[in-house]
């Protein structure tokens, strides 16, 4: 199994550690609930260095980009990011990704941790352009410094204006005593904050000197548990969950990514399904008895018939109710509509609304 590069600090720390995506993971410190308060409330720092980073350079970077990736990457100015998924050639979609513009010849491609060896071998499958793909996963380390408190705190470890730093941009410079450090107003908690990619050698001096900078402003490390809850109650994505080979992106509601103003892996097929609309959809439901859903669950419509499957659950630490994600038969996924999940036994009772769940 692999680790990443701040392993033995979250051993120190006392950290539940699991194994995830190949790489042992701190999975909580504290508890769930407490971190993820923390998050919403002031600042917590996530070790995510089990991310990939695939840079690709060279004359036709973008043309490669293009063709592999649904959203529109001619739309970037330099130091901008973009939230896109890689579409496979049967409907589904090989992961979601965020890719980061440097220049017209050069980006980075960050992608699910579980999904490196395959995304790399799509991507260079499809490499017929003068572009270069360079791996640097197993160089880069990966923080997410979430909260409220994130620019005001990590202000005093960089001579950067962390607050001109636009959502979904970002900057290089130097944060925390280390040189060219990627400091991207990016994450997956809807708390705001920095995801920041560093060398894995700068590793401990950055984490060291974040949790110094945040210690007046209720800084904690917070686990993957918490992060899970956090994306859950914005109603994101997750690869392996809510999304995967079988999902395309018009059932999993990511038309906003899926450009059809370029020609891109499976465009044509994904172009009717938009038009002639999906079979399912991704919904997002809150439940009105007691029980919580959990992946696999079965989703019934009011008569008991099948409808669907819950991909994602949890009790909502924030809004101290359960809530979940699942696909449905389209003609059942209205907001306001009321379903039933299947809990063992049990038939509970559940409304669908519109994501976010948490309002902040």
């Amino acid at each position: 199994m692999k680790s990443t590069a701040l392993n033995p600090i979250h051993h120190q720390l006392g950290a539940k550690m699991v194994p995830f995506a190949g790489y042992e993971m701190p999975v909580s410190y504290s508890g769930v609930n407490i971190e993820h308060e923390t998050v919403r409330k002031h600042l917590g720092v996530f070790d995510v260095s089990h991310m990939g980073e695939f840079f690709v350079e060279g004359k036709e970077a973008v043309q490669l980009l293009q063709f592999v990736t649904s959203n529109d990457v001619s739309k970037l100015v330099d130091r901008q990011a973009q939230y896109t998924c890689m579409p496979n050639a049967t409907g589904g979609i090989v992961d979601d990704l965020i890719i980061y513009k440097f220049n017209e010849e050069k980006f980075m491609m960050v992608v699910n941790a579980s999904n490196i060896d395959k995304d790399w071998e799509w991507i260079s499958s499809h490499n017929t352009f003068d572009a270069e793909l360079i791996n640097r996963s197993d160089d880069y380390s990966l923080l997410a410094i979430q909260g409220p408190k994130a620019v005001e705190a990590m202000q005093s470890v960089s001579p950067l204006d962390l607050s001109q730093i636009k959502f979904y941009h970002f900057e290089v410079g130097e944060f925390a005593g280390a040189k060219d450090v990627i400091i991207s107003a990016t994450g997956y908690t809807g708390s705001g904050g920095f995801e920041i990619y560093f060398k894995n050698t700068d590793a401990e001096q950055i984490w060291t000197r974040v949790l110094e900078a945040g210690k007046d402003f209720g800084i904690q490390p917070i686990g993957l548990a918490a992060r899970d809850t956090l994306r859950l109650e914005m109603g994101m994505c997750l690869y392996g969950n809510d999304i995967d080979e079988t999902t395309s992106p018009i059932e999993a509601k990511l038309g906003w990514i899926t450009k059809f103003t370029k020609d891109f892996v499976n465009a044509e097929a994904l172009k009717k399904e938009k038009e002639e609309g999906p079979s399912r959809k991704l919904i997002a439901f809150e439940v009105i008895d007691k029980g919580i859903p959990r992946q696999g669950y079965e989703l019934l419509n009011m008569q008991g018939d099948s409808i669907g499957q819950v991909t994602s659950g949890t009790m909502s630490p924030s809004l101290k109710k359960a809530i979940g994600m699942g696909y449905v038969k389209t003609e059942y996924a209205k907001f306001g509509n009321e379903i039933l999940i299947q809990i063992r036994k049990k038939q509970i009772k559940a409304v669908i609304v519109k994501p976010p769940f948490y309002k902040g």
